[in-house]
């Protein structure tokens, strides 16, 4: 080795360590140009590592000689003479040895385990296992930290080649993981066994075996960590055990139960650090969330949120964005929520929020209006028929001594009035007046602004007697109070103009003047929201005025949402392509002249990227990308190249926290973006043509995206571009059936081509529930609209997507932890149940399609359909089932023949449910099917007309679900009359029958109706001839030139019709019910 060479380098090195950058930069580029592309520099380094006197120069020495042993995927290493690899083969083992400075020690167990990487699969350096396993096992606590440290970065780089080693280090594992003296050494042991867990597969049963009986150890040495306040170690063992919780093969199953239980006593432990107790926290919401079946097989949700609840009471920091436990146990019960069955988490959840209400402790009762708040949106089915128990509690937390439980109690009612809107809008006389108080308050005011604007935008028709105060009353707040309380009275403004429409009108224009200074502030921060909202709002007063009324502040409100995206903001530009949207909608073909302009904007967010190195890192886990932000995901999911820019800790390890700043804002404006480009194309039509092609590559281009709703929008945009793409093609009107197929214009055929595939390569390895609930609606309602053509060389794909969800064997839905041999549990979540639903929508699409060529499919999708309709499966599931069954029959019509007695025994099941909208769809089904089936079901007339009687029993002021049921009878009985009057026994019938009329919900069964009296009257007049003034009102109702259209066109028509014939004959009964104006020719 030339001693010139090794000094010049040594010197350049200690330049480098300097503070002068001129200096550092000077140094940088002589060491790339003339010494680190020669392999000399390798022995060199080594060289300097054992001979420096300077630990800095060392350390850079060893992080310098780690990247030249991997140049070149080890080309550069392999490219030295034999004699001298093996002499730093031979060096390195006892420099680390004998090395002082941590620093140093861990900088070169890395070259080792680089070398390692090019050197074990050859089998080359037989000698480093043997010396590790000695280390390991050596007296001195300070060669074992080596030893182990050793081998864990030895194993990061290599375990391919290892696995015949594995038992021995799972014995090696299990003395060092109880190391009786170095805390050091038992941490770098489990973060070993971290890297070895994904080495393991599902068939390796005896290493699963052997890592199982580790993990006590593996979680005492967790706890040590967090109990001695060793934050840096407990953060690197809370990763490894983040990183075993996503893994496929289920390591940690049968230790779920004590993992929680030892997750929350940590979380709970109040003379911990309140950083680790968040981390502990985490992790328990991680293993709630990937562990779900066996947190549900053992039933720990009471367990849990016995647990969490005390720490609910805890004081909250007053920023957002800062983490802390209370905010931490509030995630799990909305995990526990939303991701197991109701039924184990609600009545539990239940008991705790009545006792901690009935404190005197004021924490107490925050922490139950809170807990209750989070646990609506995965419990809001099952809480329905128990909301007259709940709603004391929120009337008395609204009311509460104490400003914290008021504001909490806000929060609530803004959770409830987004899951439950029936309930809420109903309870708008005490809750108005309520909100408008609480607004008063300064304590309560921004959260009380909250959930007044949550209930505004359910109110609807209700909102009109208080809008007045309404408006008076949020207007006055501009003025007086601070930003942040101003974005979201404007946003309640927004709502409130949503709820009342055409009402608004008188408020508009004095609005918008208010408006106009918020619309061009620049600030960062609180004056970009401010400005984005009023935007939204904006948004919202065009599409409840209408474009005419609008029309004048058009142009000027489309500057200035140009001017947002100029701005840098990623906020900014989000609501101004949402802005983009509603204009497009609201102006449809005025609205392309903005196109040059809008397009280009929506595609450069598409492309833009999230994070400053994006094209260098890798998310190994996609799922967990997007939690970055929130520290909820673990740190192995993201691996960087050496290039990337991200610092290194003085462990050689990556500043994670910089790592995972993956800028969410900038995914959320993406989902934007690619959601607004299906909504303008929509609305413009054909002047969006020309931007089609570049649209859909780029949407094609994020549906690999690691974030889910961008995602979701790129699938949505994708199918809303096809449907339009059709619809300007002037297609055929289509039949349905395979022999019926009208061929698609070749520009159709071929952006089709272009979408379809990528959309089902997507769903091979979609793990996100609503990213495959929205393809299958998406592909249902394109399905219904492009008819059996789509289908054509794709049946068999989109069917296998229904019958994967309606089995549970989607990719997300699958649970490793779950015997492949069971079946996945009748009870699920709510959120489940949505996705079985989507399913449904997708194979009645492709029954209305096929027509009578669906039966052999529904051979196989029947008993997959009618499974969910069972008593113990939830309320979704069971009207689900019969809707879906409802559609197929209504798309195959006679075809569905050979199923007509399992169906109606199935129906009749349904028609006894407790749920009147299981009911409803029951009684629309059985209709459906006694019109289409060719089997005479006449002798069931009786027995059905006994089933759907109570159905007619309703009250004026029942649940809209009831008075649909009715409205749904009605139809099904006007159907049996028009396929076998005969049967019918008239004069019990038909006194009910018209009692019902005229139908106030369901417009649609106007149609069976009506066709069954114009059967009537041509058939069997006389048996109307007492119920004529009765049905003359029904005509005067359902013509009624005021209100909605009722009938359609068909029907109109030949009502009009019989109305002309009655006139002839009842001239003067026509008149007493109005309806001269309706006889021909008057």
């Amino acid at each position: 080795m030339d001693p010139n060479f090794v000094q010049n380098l040594h010197a350049l090195l200690v330049q480098s360590t300097s503070n002068d950058t001129v200096q550092l930069k000077a140094a940088t580029a002589q060491l790339n140009r003339e010494f680190y592309k020669d392999a000399a520099c390798i022995p060199a380094l080594a060289n300097i590592i054992a001979s420096s006197p300077e630990q800095a120069v060392r350390q850079l020495a060893a992080v310098e000689l780690r990247k030249r042993v991997s140049q070149n995927s080890g080309d550069f290493w392999i490219s030295l003479k034999p004699e001298d690899r093996e002499q730093i083969k031979a060096k390195l083992p006892e420099l680390v040895i004998s090395e002082t400075n941590n620093l140093v020690r861990h900088s070169t167990a890395r070259v080792i385990a680089a070398i390692a990487y090019n050197e074990m699969p050859s089998g080359t350096w037989p000698q480093l296992l043997p010396f590790l396993e000695q280390t390991c096992t050596s007296q001195q606590a300070a060669h074992r930290e080596v030893g182990i440290y050793i081998l864990y970065t030895v194993l990061e780089n290599i375990v391919e080649g290892f696995e015949s080693h594995l038992q021995s280090f799972f014995k090696l594992f299990s003395a060092l993981l109880n190391d009786p003296e170095s805390a050091e050494v038992r941490i770098t042991t489990v973060r070993a066994l971290g890297v070895v867990a994904q080495y393991i597969d599902a068939d390796d049963k005896d290493d699963i075996k052997s890592f199982q009986n580790l993990l006590p150890s593996m979680i005492n040495v967790i706890g040590q960590s967090v109990e001695s306040g060793n934050e840096t170690g407990a953060r690197q063992l809370f990763d490894v055990l983040e990183t075993l919780l996503i893994l496929e093969v289920p390591l940690l199953g049968q230790h779920i139960p004590q993992l929680a239980e030892f997750l929350l006593r940590c979380g709970a432990n109040r003379t911990y650090d309140a950083e680790l107790r968040v981390l502990a926290l985490n992790a328990l919401n991680w293993t709630v969330q990937y562990k779900k079946s066996k947190v549900q097989s053992h039933g720990l949700a009471p367990a849990i949120l016995e647990g969490l609840m005390p720490i609910t009471t805890e004081n909250e920091p007053e920023d957002v964005d800062d983490d802390a436990p209370s905010r931490s146990a509030l995630r799990i019960i909305d995990c526990l929520a939303t991701s197991l069955p109701p039924t184990q988490v609600f009545p539990a959840l239940r008991q705790l929020i009545q006792q901690y209400f009935s404190s005197t402790d004021a924490s107490h009762r925050r922490g139950a209006m809170l807990a209750l708040g989070v646990s609506v949106e995965g419990c809001s089915e099952f809480m329905t028929p128990l909301m007259s128990q709940v709603w004391p509690i929120i009337e008395a937390g609204l009311q509460d001594q104490d400003g914290t439980v008021r504001k909490a109690s806000c929060v609530a009612v803004s959770c409830l009035c987004e899951w439950l809107e029936e309930e809420c809008a109903a309870k708008h006389a005490f809750l108005v007046p309520t909100m408008m108080q609480l607004v008063n308050d300064p304590l309560t005011q921004r959260s009380a602004c909250t959930a007044l604007d949550a209930l505004l935008e359910i109110m609807h028709d209700v909102i009109d007697q208080y809008l007045n105060l309404i408006m008076e009353r949020l207007v006055g707040l501009l003025d007086t109070a601070p930003i942040p309380v101003k974005s979201v009275v404007i946003g309640a403004i927004g709502s409130a103009a949503h709820a009342s429409k055409d009402k608004f009108l008188p408020y508009f224009a004095p609005t918008m003047d208010r408006f106009k200074h918020f619309l061009v502030l620049t600030g960062e921060g609180e004056e970009q929201e401010l400005r984005g909202i009023t935007m939204d709002a904006v948004g919202t007063f065009a599409e409840a005025i209408g474009k005419e009324v609008f029309r004048p502040y058009f142009a000027d409100m489309m500057k200035q949402a140009f001017n947002g995206i100029e701005l840098g903001s990623a906020r900014l530009r989000e609501c101004s392509f949402l802005f983009f949207g509603v204009m497009s909608r609201v102006f449809g073909n005025d609205f392309a002249p903005y196109l040059p302009n809008v397009v280009p904007a929506l595609l450069s967010s598409c492309k833009q990227a999230e994070h400053g190195e994006e094209e260098r890192l890798t998310i190994s886990n996609p799922e967990v990308a997007v939690s970055f932000a929130s520290g909820l995901s673990p740190a192995n999911a993201i691996a960087v190249t050496d290039e990337a820019q991200v610092s290194i800790d003085d462990d050689g390890e990556l500043d994670m926290d910089k790592l995972l700043d993956v800028n969410s804002t900038i995914c959320i404006e993406k989902e934007i973006a690619a959601d607004t480009i299906g909504t303008i194309f929509a609305a413009t039509r054909e002047h969006f043509l020309p931007y089609v092609e570049q649209c859909t590559i780029e949407l094609v281009g994020l549906l690999p995206h690691y974030y889910d709703g961008i995602r979701k929008s790129a699938t949505d945009s994708l199918l809303e571009i096809v449907r339009t793409f059709y619809e300007l093609s002037q297609p055929q009107e289509w039949q349905p059936g395979f022999s019926n197929i009208v061929p698609f214009d070749q520009r159709v055929k071929e952006l089709i081509g272009h979408i379809v595939p990528s959309l089902l390569e997507m769903y091979e390895s979609e793990d996100n529930k609503k990213v495959v609930s929205s393809l299958c609606v998406g592909l249902a309602e394109t399905t219904t609209k492009l008819g059996p053509a789509f289908l054509e060389g794709r049946l068999e794909h989109f069917a296998n997507i229904a019958i994967q969800v309606l089995e549970q064997k989607a990719i997300c839905q699958q649970d490793p932890d779950q015997d492949e041999s069971e079946d996945a549990p009748e009870d699920s979540a709510e959120y489940d149940s949505i996705l079985i639903s989507s399913a449904g929508d997708l194979v009645a699409a492709l029954a209305s399609a096929l027509g009578a060529d669906f039966a052999s499919g529904f051979e196989k999708f029947f008993p997959l359909i009618s499974k969910y309709y069972k008593k113990n499966r939830s309320l979704s599931d069971r009207s689900s089932a019969i809707g879906c069954l409802s559609e197929i029959i209504g798309g195959m019509k006679d075809a569905i023949t050979p199923w007509t007695e399992p169906l109606m025994d199935l129906f009749y099941r349904a028609l006894s449910d407790e749920e009147p909208e299981v009911q409803c769809n029951a009684a629309f089904a059985s209709g459906l099917l006694i019109e289409h089936s060719d089997k005479d079901l006449s002798p069931q007339y009786l027995h059905l007309l006994t089933a759907l009687r109570p159905l007619f029993v309703v009250a004026p002021e029942a649940p809209a679900a009831k008075l649909n049921a009715r409205d749904n009878a009605v139809g099904a009985v006007a159907r049996m009359l028009v396929k076998n009057t005969a049967a019918m026994p008239l004069d019990q019938v038909l006194p009910v029958f018209f009692e019902a009329l005229p139908l106030r919900n369901d417009y649609l069964e106007n149609r069976p109706v009506f066709r069954a009296i114009f059967h009537l009257f041509k058939t069997q007049p006389a048996v109307l001839a007492p119920y004529l003034d009765k049905l003359l009102h029904v005509f005067a109702f359902v013509l009624d030139p005021t209100g909605a259209d009722q009938v359609g066109d068909e029907i109109r028509a030949e009502l009009i019709g019989l109305i002309g014939v009655l006139n002839r004959e009842e001239p003067a009964k026509v008149q007493a019910a109005g309806l001269t104006a309706f006889v021909p020719g008057q």
